[in-house]
């Protein structure tokens, strides 16, 4: 089996059996502890820059299928596992995992001590770090790995984010929940195509793509939101002219704080008073259009386990989150109410604006980790609208 290598800019090297393609990539290196949906973690934009490794240590048993995935092609530059299942079994599976990083081109490594890795991370904070699964020398991989220039004050949004505006699922052809078939109904339906009926699409919104989750677009959907996607660059001037009755602002990769020109467009609709609901980057967005600040957090939250307290009600989530910095909860305006936190590490979760109809998550309520302990925001957003 091909070798591959991974090394991190502390001098740490790993050496392991490669799959995917043959190729290169540097990146922040990061660890996820969801045990399913690495075909969601894979097409993430959110993951732009970074080499995800699994702490789940079995990965790609039930392979890839394309209707799962959630942007417009994989985003992550590595994927790195404990072991790759010699097998696919699903009958929903369309391809290997091996076959679809193959095929876009991204380089993944496998056999390699996952678990001393993530110990690493915790301990050193996310590192940056380069993979190959072509004949590199250790010294060379070292040094790509430490010469890479990192996240900081980049901005990812603009490759990930649609160049054009589109109507979201026109034709309700994409955001319907699946329906289970049963008996006889088997022999003549594909079962992979059958849903359960929608409501009306009758509440125009529109949705700022700063790298968003088509499974956001399909909740959105199916909450009865006529759906506008527009480009990270819009200006509320022109978001405005589509008429909404609300705006969504998306989740998306890389440092926040590099992008003014998001946060003047999210200021420009704070200010006109527009209903607004913004989901991880979203919400980091919205958090600096209020006056505030963000940082990067030593290894992120990455995973379907986080533990999030709602200050409101006192109930506890248990969501699913996807990001490497965070709103200074010491930097927001008197107006602007923090009302859910992070249990792990008190950072802030949600926040939302004492006198408009404005509130934001760090997390991710449609990847359905509890499965439905955060689904109730969509209607939040409806009933704010």
């Amino acid at each position: 089996m091909q070798k591959a290598i991974l090394a991190l800019e502390d001098g740490t090297i790993f050496h392991g059996q490669a799959f995917g393609a043959n190729a290169s990539a540097c990146g922040e290196v990061c660890f996820n502890t969801s045990m399913t949906g690495y075909q969601e973690i894979l097409t993430d934009p959110s993951y732009k820059g970074q080499i995800v490794s699994m702490t789940y240590p079995l990965i790609g048993n039930y392979g890839i299928n394309t209707q799962d995935v959630e942007s417009w092609k994989p985003h992550v530059a590595g994927f790195v596992i404990r072991e790759l299942s010699p097998i696919v079994s699903n009958w929903r599976a369309d391809k290997s995992l091996s076959q679809y990083l193959e095929e876009n081109g991204i380089p993944g490594i496998q056999g390699i001590d996952t678990r001393a890795l993530t110990k690493k991370l915790r301990v050193r904070g996310a590192l940056n770090g380069f993979i190959s699964t072509e004949k590199i020398s250790d010294a060379e991989a070292l040094e790509r790995a430490k010469n890479w220039p990192g996240l900081a004050g980049v901005d990812y949004v603009k490759e990930v984010t649609h160049k054009n505006p589109f109507a979201w699922d026109e034709n309700d052809e994409q955001s319907a929940e699946f329906d289970l078939i049963r008996g006889t109904q088997q022999t003549v339906v594909d079962a992979r195509h059958v849903r359960k009926p929608l409501p009306s699409a009758d509440i125009p919104i529109v949705a700022y793509d700063f790298g968003v989750k088509y499974n956001i677009l399909r909740n959105l959907r199916q909450s009865g939101f006529k759906v506008q996607v527009v480009p990270a660059t819009t200006s509320a001037e022109d978001a405005l002219k589509f008429k909404p009755a609300g705006i969504f602002l998306s989740n998306g990769p890389g440092d926040p704080a590099a992008l003014g020109y998001a946060v003047k467009a999210a200021t420009d609709l704070v200010n006109h008073g527009i209903p607004i609901f913004g989901i991880c980057l979203g919400h980091q967005i919205l958090g600096q259009a209020f006056g505030g600040k963000t940082f990067k957090l030593k290894f992120g939250h990455r995973g379907g386990n986080q533990p999030v307290k709602n200050l409101e009600t006192g109930a506890v989530e248990i969501t699913s989150q996807n990001h490497g910095f965070a709103v200074d909860p010491v930097s927001l305006p008197s107006d602007v109410t923090v009302n859910r936190i992070n249990l792990n590490d008190q950072t802030v979760e949600g926040m939302r604006h004492k006198t408009k109809p404005i509130f934001s998550v760090q997390y991710h309520p449609e990847a359905s980790p509890g499965p439905h302990d955060s689904t109730a925001l969509f209607a939040e957003f409806k009933r704010a609208v």
